[in-house]
């Protein structure tokens, strides 16, 4: 990798737990990994510093996840956007269609880490 820019994710999920394993995960894979706690907060983090991916969970309080993809999508349209759920039923909400990829939530992030190799790598 030498002098390249390491890829940024940003992780949005209301459960603790879970940024905290996806970050260490997603960083042990080599990635750059921001955290935020809600919608609300996610979309600062990406006017703060821009991202090359963001994992989104759907079910949170306040601003769901179709709603923070919706806004992702109208203000930056090349960012893709993973999202992630417990819920496999919200894969034919058609909310969720703009989104990249989908992915059911797991313990065994192997399919995450995957999807995100998969897009982050057509992205040159």
């Amino acid at each position: 990798m030498g002098s390249l820019m390491k890829k940024r994710i940003l992780v949005v999920d209301d459960e603790e737990g879970l940024r905290l394993l996806y970050k260490e995960e997603l960083e042990d894979a080599g990635w750059d990994v921001t955290l935020a706690a809600s919608g609300e907060e996610s979309l600062k983090r990406i006017e703060e510093a821009p991202v090359d991916l963001v994992l989104l969970d759907i079910k949170m309080p306040g601003m769901d996840g179709v709603e923070v993809l919706r806004r992702v999508k109208e203000r930056w349209k090349d960012l893709p956007v993973v999202l992630c759920t417990a819920y496999p039923h919200y894969k034919h909400d058609f909310g969720t269609w703009a989104s990249d990829a989908y992915v059911i939530k797991s313990s065994d992030l192997t399919e995450l880490k995957q999807t995100v190799r998969d897009i982050l790598g057509k992205r040159r």
